[in-house]
């Protein structure tokens, strides 16, 4: 029996669990693709995927609404791989794992990928269904969403015939969304020089574990803690009184999370052991005691480990450790055109030792504003650049404007409304939508974005809550119903 077959609505939940068997890494969406394509097949829909890997599967309009506007519902079929360091998992052959706890779907081990996936649910239960009401339908799944909005960056103008764009991105039911930030990605890049492991040593490894982690727009007005900043206060501390002489530094991994663990190796002299650990005790103490509330579970250790075959030069040590220190992370600025909303903010998503003697530091920066989504990247290059790493940007991403007389908003609103005898919130959110490129290819488009309440995204801790996967699914068929 399948584990999501008891729960509301169906088939929702049963298209949600088919998608969890299906790899969706992102930039090695083939599988997906296929799945998607053969869907379309079975259900005698027209679908074509165009040069970059993107779908669209057209429906025709029910019986009496062939007059109403033809509506984009929009996701992308990739999904963010991370898993707790103790699970054994494949992402690019294993299944993701369901399970049903205390009223959420969550992933055993590994993030559930409902972050888009309960989108992608959604428009095939749409598809498939021969009850529902509706105009023409067209339904766009594209690919590369988290790792670069490469999708949406290669969607043809000629791709897209609709009008009315819903996109089933959001992760917080009630809330409306009519905007977005965009962003930008700054990586500086350290060469450094291997040099022979000192005499007398022994080598410790200090590992920070059990955070929270989460979005990077999202989440990150929350005061999680970052295990990349949190690793860097050990070793820049230790860098002078210590002696260390660092051979690792692995933190975080994608450009769009919060780094939730993070671990460094380095030498110290083998009669200054007593010392380190000592002070290892107390700045533990003092770190767990400022993330008391905001992150119960983090978890700090320091171990003696094997002496490594190397260690990096003295110079670029001593930049990388300050550059981090230095480099800012969090909000940077609230919004003064929406009450309790980030305007900019900037990630410290992951540092990383490459095999060709290089040490790659990833950032990202999103704003509401363009000029200052440039200002925080050029920020961050600044303080790489005062520490010799070479520093480049990506080619960043539009943000979305709000159209507060949307008739798509007003017909989505009247809706919530008139089903839960409420008023939703519309807002702009702090995180990359789709939408602000689409609007560069298809101007004409009129938008709104909203889902089931997702918490923990792009982490293991990311679940669904299942009783707002059913509004959701009731809100998105009566919008559709009454799109006019």
């Amino acid at each position: 029996m399948k584990t999501l077959a008891t729960l509301q609505p169906q088939p929702l939940f049963n298209y949600f669990e088919a998608i969890c068997q299906v790899p969706r890494p992102s930039k090695k969406e083939e599988k997906i693709r296929a799945y998607l394509l053969q869907f379309a097949e079975e259900n005698k829909l027209e679908a074509h995927t165009d040069k970059i890997g993107n779908v669209v599967i057209k429906k025709p309009a029910s019986k009496g609404m062939e007059q109403a506007p033809t509506v984009i519902l929009q996701t992308h079929m990739d999904m963010v791989c991370e898993k707790n360091s103790d699970k054994e998992f494949d992402f690019d052959n294993d299944a993701i794992e369901p399970m049903i706890v205390d009223g959420w779907v969550k992933a055993n081990g590994t993030t559930l990928g409902a972050d888009c996936g309960i989108g992608i649910a959604a428009q095939l239960a749409v598809l498939a269904s021969k009850e529902l009401k509706h105009g023409p339908i067209e339904c766009l799944i594209t690919v590369d969403e988290e790792t670069g909005l490469t999708g949406a960056f290669n969607l043809q103008p000629n791709f897209l015939s609709g009008s009315v764009l819903l996109n089933l991105d959001s992760e917080d039911e009630g809330e409306l969304f009519i905007g977005c930030a965009g962003g930008i990605d700054t990586l500086a890049t350290f060469n450094y020089q291997q040099e022979k492991t000192p005499e007398n040593s022994i080598a410790v490894k200090v590992s920070v574990s059990g955070l929270l982690g989460g979005h990077s727009g999202d989440d990150i007005h929350k005061n999680r803690g970052n295990a990349n900043k949190i690793l860097n206060r050990f070793l820049w501390n230790w860098n002078e009184g210590f002696e260390i002489r660092l051979a690792d530094f692995n933190g975080g991994n994608l450009r769009n999370a919060i780094a939730r663990e993070a671990f460094g190796i380095f030498t110290i002299p083998a009669k200054k052991r007593d010392e380190v650990f000592a002070s290892f005790n107390k700045m533990a103490a003092s770190i767990k005691d400022e993330f008391q509330f905001a992150e119960p579970k983090l978890e700090i250790s320091c171990t003696e480990t094997e002496l490594p075959a190397f260690v990096v030069d003295t110079d670029t040590q001593n930049k990388l450790l300050n550059a981090i220190y230095a480099c800012p992370h969090g909000v940077l600025e609230m919004s003064s055109r929406m009450e309790n909303m980030v305007e900019t903010s900037t990630n410290l998503a992951s540092v990383k030792f490459t095999n060709d003697n290089k040490i790659v530091v990833t950032t990202s920066q999103r704003s509401e504003i363009e000029g200052r989504k440039y200002y925080a990247a050029e920020t961050v290059k600044a303080v790489f650049n005062l520490a010799g790493a070479a520093v480049i940007h990506s080619d960043g991403y539009p943000g979305w404007t709000p159209n507060p007389n949307s008739d798509i908003l007003k017909t989505t609103v009247d809706s919530y409304k008139k089903l839960f005898g409420m008023e939703p919130v519309v807002r702009s959110i702090h995180a990359g939508l789709e939408c602000g490129l689409f609007l560069e290819k298809y101007p004409h488009l009129d938008m709104v974005s909203f889902g089931p309440t997702i918490k923990g995204a792009h982490s293991p801790d990311e679940r669904l809550d299942i009783s707002t996967t059913e509004k959701f699914w009731k809100h998105l068929v009566d919008v559709l119903e009454n799109i006019k």
